[in-house]
């Protein structure tokens, strides 16, 4: 009798075990086969209640890359565009730069949307003047409750990828407060695959107007790009974290004013 038991408990044991894996784990190998799984234990903390220092994992929505891509190590003129959220993220990527050898160019459009960006050639300027080998943007905080915003930016954003054009570029989606009304889900469908960094569901450190991260929450969320890239960019550079408490000015800085 006690050996019968013993073959239940065994099998109900290994039962167990491969429940646990799959709840903890995205793929479990069995008997030579790969699983794909739920990641049900992974999914119990909320989005929103992580840290700007802990890594964003990709939304369903986000184009990401199959396999890991080897690290770039060379080193690059990196292109920073965007809007005020380049006031924080800035310093952090200079010091990032300045670690790993990269150089930074920085332009801030104050109050700037991908509409204001994709409806001239301001971004084709900066290319042909600083030739860049690779281009950082963040845009998307001042249009996350446009109404009907894929049929209303959907061409802008597309007009933004082609002036980038065959340069490697990563985007980095606005860090939500509140949420959108599509913005993410429209850069990520028209981005390449490994291309878009998502923000939402991070928690940030915010400044008094609510929106804003702090400088230091800046400089986390950019830690959390750089560890993020590794993994899921379909082109990662080279970026060897800097001193936690380390900022440092761009080589050059172009501040836009907003449009009347």
């Amino acid at each position: 009798m006690r050996k019968q038991y013993r073959g239940l408990w065994a099998l109900l044991a290994v039962a167990f075990a491969v429940v646990l894996m799959a709840s903890s784990s995205d793929t479990v190998t069995l008997f030579g086969c790969e699983f794909r799984t739920s990641g049900m234990l992974a999914k119990l903390t909320s989005p929103r209640e992580m840290s700007a220092a802990a890594v964003c994992d990709a939304a369903d929505t986000v184009p990401v890359v199959a396999t890991p891509v080897p690290v770039d190590t060379a080193a690059h003129r990196i292109l920073l565009i965007g809007d005020s959220m380049l006031e924080g993220l800035s310093p952090r990527l200079a010091a990032y730069a300045e670690r790993n050898g990269h150089e930074l160019s920085t332009v801030i459009w104050y109050s700037s949307t991908s509409e204001i960006w994709g409806r001239c050639d301001t971004l084709s300027t900066f290319i042909r003047r600083y030739r860049p080998t690779y281009v950082m943007v963040c845009l998307g905080a001042n249009e996350l409750f446009v109404r009907d915003i894929a049929r209303k930016r959907d061409r802008y954003v597309k007009h933004i990828l082609r002036q980038i054009g065959d340069l490697p570029y990563l985007w980095i989606g606005p860090p939500n407060w509140k949420e959108d009304t599509g913005i993410n889900r429209l850069v990520a469908a028209n981005v390449k695959p490994g291309s878009f960094f998502l923000s939402d569901g991070m928690h940030f450190d915010r400044t008094s107007d609510g929106a804003h991260p702090t400088r230091r929450s800046a400089a986390e969320w950019l830690d959390s790009v750089a560890r993020w890239m590794p993994a899921h960019s379909n082109h990662p550079i080279r970026m060897e974290c800097p001193a936690s408490d380390s900022a440092a000015k761009p080589r050059r800085v172009i501040v836009l004013q907003p449009q009347k």
